[in-house]
This record gives structure tokens, C-alpha cells and sequence, in this order.
């Protein structure tokens, strides 16, 4: 296995001491941005891209797995980006395939009902003030509290609700949980919030390592609640880091 050099990149002298990116490059950039956004609709139409690439390409998909909610919110922010209505009208065809995909649970049963939701529902919610967008979203947080399990304080990321072979978080539910505060706010119940503040604590808990490195998944017992360890699902070993976490 080829050992790639990550010094440089842990070194913070070599990103404090570059030079600020000018107003001219940064629009230059997202002028770049919004032209493959456009290119991409031509291909996508009204579906979305796929979670993962086919000879090196995103296909055409229907809305289910992961990832679709990151599609409609890449048209949210070209929509704020240029004010142009083609991205909203796209956008909003996309809330209305998120509220009929809600409604009919489909492929909703697992802790990633943020990634889909928030950039796509509460974004439309919050940029255009869409009663469809907030339905759907406040009903995908009632969904995503299902999967809390009060043994243990954690939100279960996939498989039948308390089956020990499923009984564990992961740490990639740290981005879905902002739906939840978003609700809280959005209804003024606190249920959603407690929910969301005890995954947080329960996953710095265990799934952090001292060294601020982290597990991809860990496991606690069913039965008590009680801790047992971090396991990969995915990644190279149970031993590797799935991210790190820095302070400051």
C-alpha cells in the first residue's frame, strides 16, 4: 500500500500563511460552480445522481438511499447564489418527490433522514417559506426520532430497531442531527432538542478516542445500554480513524 506523506497537510503554517482569497477569485469560482450545476441539470431532468459513481460518473437516479437531499440543496444555493428562477422551479419539483417520499416511507428507515432533509426541505423552508418544504422536514424529524434508543442515548444509525446486531451509532449522524434542532426551534418542543443533545453527548463520549481521532461505529448492549466498543462498517479497520475531530 502506497504511504502517503500527511505532515504537510497537519502543519497549520501552510494554510495561515497563504494569502486570502480575492472577492474576483472566489466569484470566479462560484460562477464555475453554477455552469456545471446547469450542465448537470441538463442530464438529471428531475432525478438525481446516484450515491455512487459508474465508470467514473454520477447516473440518473429515483429519490432513495443517502445522498439525494445534497443534489436539491446544491440547486437551493445557485437559487441564492444568481436569483435565478430555473434553480427554484427544479428545487421545488425536488421538495414535492421529498414530502411523496416521506409520506410513503420510502427508504426512510435509517439515521440519514438529515442529510436528506435539511439541505433540501428546511432549505426551501427557510429560503422561500414552502409549507410543503416544512411538512416534510418536521415529519422526517418525527422519523429520525423513532431510531432513538433511550439505552444507551443514542439515535441508531441502520438495521430493526434494538436488534443487537444494530445496536450502535455512528458518528456521521453528528450532521443529521441539526434537523432535530431545527424542529425544536421550529415547534418550540423540546423533545427534539433533548434527542439530538443526548446523541451528541453519548457519541463524543465513546465514539471520540483521546487523541480526538474516531470510530466509525460503537456498539452498546441492548439489553443495559451499556458501552462495548467501536467497530467499522466501512472503513479500513476497527482500529482506523473514520474522521477527526479538532477544537478550536
Amino acid at each position: 500500500m502506497t504511504q502517503i506523506n500527511l505532515e504537510p497537510l497537519r502543519d497549520p503554517k501552510n494554510y495561515l500563511n497563504q494569502p486570502l482569497l480575492s472577492e474576483k477569485e472566489i466569484d470566479s469560482a462560484i460562477n464555475v460552480v453554477i455552469d456545471k450545476v446547469k450542465h448537470n441539470i441538463v442530464k438529471l431532468g428531475e432525478t438525481f445522481p446516484s450515491s455512487s459513481t459508474k465508470n467514473s460518473s454520477y447516473e440518473p437516479s429515483e429519490n432513495v438511499e443517502w445522498t439525494t437531499g445534497f443534489w436539491t440543496g446544491i440547486l437551493w444555493l445557485a437559487y441564492e447564489a444568481t436569483n435565478d428562477e430555473h434553480f427554484r422551479r427544479l428545487a421545488e419539483k425536488n421538495v414535492q418527490s421529498f414530502k411523496y417520499r416521506i409520506d410513503h416511507e420510502i427508504d426512510v428507515d435509517h439515521h440519514d433522514l438529515g442529510f436528506l432533509y435539511t439541505p433540501s426541505c428546511v432549505s426551501a423552508y427557510k429560503l422561500t417559506g414552502n409549507p410543503i418544504a416544512k411538512a416534510a422536514a418536521l415529519k422526517a424529524a418525527d422519523k429520525l426520532m423513532t431510531r432513538y434508543n433511550p439505552k444507551g442515548q443514542f439515535i441508531q444509525a441502520w438495521g430493526p430497531k434494538g436488534s443487537a446486531e444494530n445496536y450502535r451509532l455512528i458518528v456521521d449522524a453528528l450532521l443529521n442531527i441539526p434537523l432535530l434542532f431545527w424542529a425544536s426551534e421550529e415547534t418550540g418542543k423540546p423533545e427534539y432538542k433533548e434527542v439530538a443533545s443526548k446523541h451528541y453527548a453519548t457519541t463524543l463520549k465513546y465514539a471520540i478516542r483521546p487523541d480526538a481521532s474516531a470510530f466509525h461505529t460503537f456498539y452498546f448492549d441492548p439489553a443495559t445500554g451499556q458501552p462495548l466498543g467501536g467497530k467499522t462498517r466501512q472503513g479500513y479497520s476497527d482500529d482506523s480513524s473514520w474522521l477527526v475531530v479538532r477544537a478550536g
